[in-house]
């Protein structure tokens, strides 16, 4: 039996249970609380902060491999586990090129994958791109946190108050939708693109809701399958990789941003594909042959259930009333506390035959109806 060790317990990991138990497989975590959602679904727990490399070479003596559910950690650090033979999926070198913004975009540049305007850019230097504009920290930016929309000069001026803080300029793209995609790609070299979909974006840029409908079929789709596999092709990469990306007015796929590890876009597969996302990031990181991609079903919708108050309710009635929705799969974190904007649970919706994007769309409504305070 392999032993996989995540750095990071929170719901990412903790849906790789399901998936452990199927292969065969034993999650190590590490994490900083007893509470945290994966500690649920794991054989053992190192408790630690994701940055705590000490935390890690514990981790590391109690597994085969390691792999990230989060990626905010001390690689210099990990770089000396990992010459001392500790293996890490994706490689570190991976990582490197994408936790700070910059260096990501210009990796994007060097191997040809189009992505929006940027510089590095200090507060007080001019901006080249004219308003609105997108302001972002070059580190430890997600889910919205970090990135500012900026009208004008005082807007700008605003966002960029933290003098601690790097940052990115971006030019604002006029994007017609916002798309993501999961790739895998496993230490062979195979690899595998899920479809593609469709990710809105609520109040602070966090994603909402996601659409899988077809509506990306032929063009697009093989714009993106380039993109994917050029990414996983040009970085090495073993594990999931989730990627955001702009489609323009004019039917041009960017590139917006990637994310070493399993992915918000990518819960719908839990539910609508053969094999999910966090079967497939196993799969990789231990060597087995990658999973199917294909649907089992006509489609999906997810939504987030976002907090929508400071509370520490379990929400039991809403998740019984959501539970009866047709084709509805409820996943419910585990989360003691919620807040207004954290990531608590999810919904997916698959659907049926016949359906389409009008149909999704009320299902979503649907789910927010009961969620959210009227």
């Amino acid at each position: 039996m392999k032993r996989v060790g995540v750095i990071g317990g929170g719901q990412l990991a903790w849906m790789m249970g399901g998936a452990a138990k199927t292969l065969g497989i034993e999650l190590v975590v590490q994490t900083p609380s007893l509470t945290d959602p994966a500690v649920r679904v794991a054989a053992s727990t190192v408790l630690g902060a994701i940055a705590d490399a000490t935390a890690t070479a514990t981790l590391a003596q109690q597994c085969d491999v390691i792999t990230f559910e989060n990626e905010f950690v001390d690689l210099e650090a990990l770089a000396k586990l990992a010459d001392q033979g500790v293996q890490f999926y994706p490689r570190l070198e991976a990582i490197v090129l994408i936790l700070d913004k910059f260096h990501q975009r210009s990796f994007y540049q060097r191997i040809g994958v189009p992505t929006p305007n940027f510089l590095a850019w200090e507060a007080g230097t001019p901006n080249p791109f004219g308003f609105p504009v997108v302001l972002k920290a070059r580190r430890h930016g997600y889910d919205g946190y970090g990135t500012f929309i900026c009208q004008n000069a005082a807007e700008l001026e605003a966002a960029s108050q933290n003098s601690e803080q790097r940052w990115l300029l971006e030019q604002f793209v006029p994007f017609e939708r916002e798309l993501a995609v999961i790739a895998a790609r496993s230490p062979a070299g195979e690899m595998v693109i899920y479809p593609v979909v469709e990710s809105i974006q609520g109040e602070g840029q966090v994603c909402r809701q996601v659409y899988l409908t077809g509506e990306f079929d032929g063009e697009v789709s093989q714009q993106v399958e380039a993109i994917a596999r050029n990414l996983l092709t040009a970085l090495d990469y073993v594990g999931v990789l989730g990627i955001e990306l702009f489609l323009t007015p004019t039917g041009q796929v960017l590139v917006n941003e990637i994310a070493p590890r399993t992915h918000n876009t990518g819960h719908y597969t839990l539910d609508a594909c053969v094999t999910s996302q966090f079967e497939q990031q196993l799969r990789a990181v231990c060597g087995m042959p990658l999973g199917s991609p294909a649907l089992t079903c006509a489609g999906a919708v997810m939504v987030n259930l976002l907090g929508f108050e400071s509370s520490e309710s379990d929400y039991a009635e809403k998740r019984q009333q959501l539970a009866t929705l047709p084709n509805a799969h409820v996943y419910w974190y585990g989360k003691t506390q919620t807040r207004p904007g954290r990531k608590v649970g999810h919904v997916t919706v698959t659907l049926q035959p016949g359906a389409n994007r009008t149909t999704a769309e009320q299902f979503a409504q649907w789910i927010e109806s009961i969620w959210y305070p009227s």
